[in-house]
């Protein structure tokens, strides 16, 4: 490749594509069906790009699941033509001993001499647009821009420094209660993970979040914030605690014994934990799905189907797979008390956990209506900003303690005062 790109850039004024590209969710199939079938499929990848060049054309791999197609003489719109005939011949089924296997992949695109006029120029700048393409979905096309440059270094360089928190301890977990709605009593909490950057200071979690799934972080992030969760939980005396599951760490063949681990060296009881999973980390696979999910179930905790009612199959989903609870998307909460069709809505999806045998919770309860209206539809649970923020978990400890107080108070109050209407007493 690099003797092919040298002779083509020797005329600076030459015009010469290269697209990047790489697989996408290529490594679930190594983890379902084995790396022998996975060689199959990048073998079929490699000849399917070879059968789409001309002459003049070549492609070469340059990582496990990573491409680059060096095309000279191309405008702008033969390379989206030439992007479109790339994504019809990949997205064709592969046949393999256990069934078919669809991939798909993203593109990143550099153009010389514009964006570069040496072979690592033009590689890196097609790097960069790579990283640009999967941030807009899988499955795009990007070309490089110098401005995007820019935001992806400072990106890169945002990983480089969660990966040195991680293990400098910088980052920690906030918890936020969720309350039996007609007890107002704490049934449990959620762990929510936060990041202070010793330079920059608290780092939003809607930013590092999504960075950490895009660059394999999310693996051991997750699994930190598991053994972190379960060890702080196990001091709350018959307190649940309910951590968040990304799609890749789902996909992580490693997640059963790492949750079973996290539950044996923390001591905390297998019921009082709860993975919450959204819909998407049922798409890719189905059936693998169930497997996992059947697995974690065996080992005593609970399952529940975060975001629920803004998803495509939400039903299907609840009636196959063993969930134990519905959490109801904030979005539907927040106009429970100012829309027509939200009361309806949130009715429905209770009346469907009841059928099932569901808890419902609903999230991000922040007025005093929306109370009233999810108690007197009986909901289960509510969590939001109304009952509590999240809170360090000294500040849970001492929340619970306050609770326990005011029900010591209001169980003597109580008596006292049956002890005060009962016959004989003055």
């Amino acid at each position: 490749m690099s003797t092919f790109l040298d002779a083509h850039l020797a005329d600076p004024s030459a015009s010469l594509a290269i697209f990047y590209i790489d697989l996408d969710r290529f490594k679930p199939i190594n983890d379902t069906f084995g790396h022998q079938v996975g060689d199959k499929v990048l073998g079929e990848v490699a000849d399917r790009l070879r059968r789409s060049l001309r002459e003049n054309q070549m492609v070469a791999r340059v990582g496990g699941d990573e491409f680059v197609i060096a095309a000279p003489g191309m405008t702008v719109d033969a390379v989206e033509r030439f992007c479109a005939k790339l994504y019809a011949m990949i997205s064709e089924p592969i046949r393999h001993d256990r069934g078919e296997i669809k991939v798909g992949m993203s593109i990143g695109i550099a153009l010389a001499p514009s964006d570069g006029g040496t072979p690592d120029e033009l590689l890196r700048a097609a790097d960069t647009a790579l990283y640009r393409s999967k941030q807009q979905g899988r499955g795009q096309f990007a070309f490089f821009a110098t401005e995007m440059n820019e935001k992806i270094i400072a990106m890169r360089r945002l990983a480089d420094d969660m990966r040195h928190s991680l293990a400098a301890g910088d980052f920690y977990l906030d918890y936020q209660p969720r309350f039996d709605t007609r007890a107002r009593r704490i049934k449990s909490v959620e762990a929510l993970v936060r990041w202070m950057h010793p330079e920059k200071g608290r780092i939003n979690p809607m930013d590092f979040i999504p960075l950490a799934e895009q660059n394999g972080l999310i693996v051991p992030l997750g699994e930190w914030i598991l053994r972190t969760a379960c060890r702080t939980a196990r001091d709350w005396d018959g307190i649940g605690v309910s951590v968040n599951l990304s799609p890749i760490q789902f996909r992580d063949r490693d997640l059963v014994q790492k949750v079973r681990s996290a539950l044996q060296d923390s001591g905390l009881p297998s019921q009082l934990l709860e993975l919450e999973i959204t819909e998407g980390v049922l798409l890719e696979d189905a059936a693998n799905a169930r497997e996992v999910l059947e697995e974690l179930k065996s080992l005593g905790i609970k399952l529940a189907m975060d975001d629920f009612g803004t998803g495509y199959s939400s039903l299907s989903y609840l009636r196959n797979f063993p969930f134990d609870v519905i959490k109801i998307d904030r979005s539907f909460i927040m106009d429970l008390d100012s829309s027509d069709n939200a009361r309806p809505i949130v009715q429905a999806i209770l009346g469907l956990g009841k059928a099932l045998g569901l808890s419902v919770t609903a999230e991000g309860v922040e007025t005093n209506e929306q109370l009233a209206i999810l108690t007197a539809d009986q909901c289960n649970e509510i969590q939001g900003y109304l009952m509590s923020r999240p809170l360090k978990s000294d500040q849970v400890t001492d929340l619970l303690k306050e609770i326990d107080k005011m029900v010591v108070c209001k169980q003597e109050r109580s008596q006292s005062e049956r002890l005060a209407r009962a016959p004989g007493v003055s």
